[in-house]
């Protein structure tokens, strides 16, 4: 009973994290088209009129970094992260399973380690009350918090991840591994994209399979 108690406790915080990380990347991405915006307005204001706005290359460097760190929790959930499965594909269940988890627990430790010390950069930056050494002198505490934020939430995900992929490992729960932490495959890539396309993408493609007929 216990057992089930705590498989559902994680499984309705990985449902919670997946929402949470959805909004992470919604977040990102907005700051991405801000500062793509932004660097445009700039390009053009400067050949058109000789000025600049200033600091469009060091904000969108900002919005990169941040974007990049608020996306890595969407893309562990999602499984979109590049994996090598060259011999992989061709192992038993049980050993792709172990290799899932212990997959995990070395990425784990080395984000926990990369938020460790980006923690420690944000400390400095705050002791020091640290600017940046542009026009705008943006105090650096501001995006590097931000940044920081995105590993957080990525090491906290993980975690969950990981608990819940190592408790269906020794579990013999195989097919739990495969849908949490395994190796996407061909099929699962092709289904997502035939499940993303609009009705529009999918009327036109019967409209060409009728006139290739």
């Amino acid at each position: 009973m216990r057992d089930s108690t705590v498989l559902s406790v994680l499984d309705r915080l990985l449902t919670l994290a997946e929402r949470v990380s959805r909004a992470a990347i919604w977040f990102g991405g907005a700051l991405l088209l801000a500062a793509a915006f932004l660097v445009s307005f700039d390009v053009v204001a400067r050949k058109a009129f000789g000025v600049t706005t200033g600091g469009a290359d060091e904000l969108s460097g900002y919005a990169f970094a941040i974007g990049t760190t608020w996306a890595l929790a969407f893309t562990l959930l999602h499984r979109a992260n590049v994996r090598v499965d060259a011999l992989y594909a061709h192992l038993p269940p049980r050993v792709r399973a172990a290799l899932d988890v212990l997959a995990l627990l070395t990425l784990g430790a080395f984000v926990a380690l990369l938020t460790w010390h980006s923690a420690l950069v944000l400390q400095t930056s705050v002791s020091f009350a640290a600017r940046a050494t542009t026009p705008l002198q943006t105090p650096l505490w501001i995006p590097q918090s931000l940044w920081v934020a995105g590993f957080v939430l990525f090491l906290l995900i993980l975690t969950l991840l990981l608990m819940r992929a190592t408790l269906a490992l020794f579990a013999g729960d195989l097919a739990t591994v495969q849908r949490l932490a395994g190796a996407r495959s061909v099929q699962e890539d092709a289904a997502d994209e035939v499940a993303q396309r609009t009705p529009a993408q999918r009327a036109a493609e019967r409209a060409a399979e009728r006139v290739g007929n």
